[in-house]
């Protein structure tokens, strides 16, 4: 395969056979560059995919207010806009671009300029901090330069790849490598990640930038770098363009993302489990618990199963699972390939949100109890997910104590679950709404809770005023 590209790369430039003399007399005449006109000769120079993939890659410029001490020696405060600067890619002609949402986090002023040095207002339609991406609107006069999906994602490891983007402010810069890795899943600040890793350098600056294939196609946004530096040591990572197709699509249909929830806890398998299944090596996730009523139970996974794969893409952990449940739409399926007592089995699992109420009542609890003043809500998993709780953990938590209460002298706080009140489990307000009618005035009060997991019992007594 070598030779063979290299006797093209020859050919292409007429130096197989040419003297010296008559190969200088040739490139004279010949112009300084020239458009390939076939898939070997485009790995002469990236310059025809460059030229096509950077009128879609902009700068974001981000500007929020922030206020500041006037001085160390004065308690007065001031307040001072800060500016920061990212990248970002334009996916639609009608002005819809992609980039992080660290980019645009807590953003007061959005500014996007584009390659030919044009520049808009941006809004926000849609940003998640659990993918990494926000979505962006410009209005312009006209259609705007777009950078096409990869709809293959068949990315290999070694395949070349150009990042392009807005390094430390200095302009558009274009930088060249391979894919180092596909669908690392144990790095990155993004809760659904599966990322691209690359040796094309990425610098402070290209966040939001694209990761281009020598198609000349998206394959990923550019989110972060391995480095102590805060420079590029070669270690870079992108997120794959499924899941930037997948939080496009909401934010120009629903407006929001609502994201999938398996509801099942995978571990990886590791030898000694490879060992016990009888596996000839160690591969896939092993279902250790299924939440009652989510899409793995409704698809009929059990205990045990071990998940090879989802939708043909090989997957060694709980975030690969989710990752590639995250790239399907609410109401599709996803095929899961299990291996089940030693049968291999495809299961197609629904893919839905998170059972549960997103946003649940927070209830203030009054009377002559020690719970008086004390703020709950029901955990479920669409709220634990909201909140970064444990979305398998239910029952009552305390969201809220307000001072000088008995709730507040009794030494509740925020994170607390309710297990059992004199000597009763509640799991619900109602629950401990009864319990508190019917044991109102009393003096003592024994009270179960959850503490950081761990179980705590104590007796607590009512404050007389």
């Amino acid at each position: 395969m070598l030779k063979h590209t290299l006797a093209v790369l020859a050919s292409a430039l007429s130096l197989t056979t040419l003297p010296v003399q008559a190969q200088n007399a040739e490139l004279a005449g010949a112009p300084d560059r020239i458009v390939p006109d076939n898939q070997h000769q485009v790995r002469l120079s990236y310059a025809p995919i460059v030229s096509e993939a950077a009128p879609a890659v902009v700068n974001v410029y981000s500007t929020r207010t922030v206020r500041q001490r006037v001085s160390f020696f004065s308690n007065r405060t001031a307040e001072r806009e800060q500016n920061s600067l990212g990248s970002g890619v334009i996916v639609e002609p009608s002005g819809i671009v992609v980039t992080n949402h660290h980019v645009v986090a807590n953003s007061d002023a959005l500014r996007v300029v584009l390659a030919d040095r044009r520049e808009f207002e941006a809004e926000i339609l849609l940003t998640d901090e659990a993918t990494d991406l926000a979505v962006l609107r410009i209005e312009a006069d006209e259609p705007l330069p777009v950078l096409p999906f990869d709809m293959t994602a068949d990315n290999e490891v070694g395949d070349l790849v150009l990042a392009i983007g807005n390094p430390f402010g200095v302009g558009q810069t274009v930088t060249s490598g391979i894919v180092s890795a596909l669908a690392r899943t144990d790095v990155g600040r993004a809760d659904f990640g599966s990322f691209i890793q690359t040796d094309a350098a990425i610098n402070p600056g290209n966040s939001g930038g694209a990761l281009v294939n020598m198609e000349g196609e998206l394959i990923g946004v550019n989110t972060m770098i391995f480095s102590r530096s805060g420079g590029s040591n070669g270690i870079g990572f992108a997120i794959p363009v499924e899941m930037v197709r997948r939080v496009v699509d909401s934010a120009m249909s629903e407006g929001e993302l609502i994201r999938p929830w398996l509801g099942a806890r995978l571990q990886p398998v590791t030898g000694d489990l490879a060992d016990v299944f009888g596996l000839d090596r160690p591969r896939g996730a092993v279902v250790n618990e299924i939440y009652p009523g989510a899409a793995a139970d409704d698809a009929g996974l059990l205990r045990g199963d071990i998940v090879l794969a989802v939708d043909g893409r090989d997957v060694n952990d709980e975030s690969g699972a989710r990752f590639h449940l995250a790239t399907r739409a609410n109401g599709e399926d996803a095929r899961f390939t299990i291996l089940r007592e030693g049968e291999t089995l495809d299961v197609d699992v629904p893919v839905l949100p998170a059972p549960g109420i997103r946003e649940p009542d927070r209830v203030r609890l009054e009377g002559a109890h020690p719970l008086d003043g004390i703020i709950l809500v029901e955990l479920s998993p669409a709220f634990n997910e909201t909140v970064g709780v444990d979305p398998f953990a239910d029952g009552l938590a305390v969201f809220r104590v307000e001072r000088r209460t008995q709730a507040n002298y009794a030494g509740f706080r925020p994170g607390d679950i309710l297990i059992e009140v004199m000597g009763e489990p509640v799991e619900t307000v109602e629950d401990v709404q009864d319990v508190l009618a019917r044991f109102e005035g009393e003096r003592r009060w024994p009270v179960v809770i959850e503490r950081r997991g761990e179980r705590q019992e104590a007796t607590l007594n009512l404050r007389r005023r």
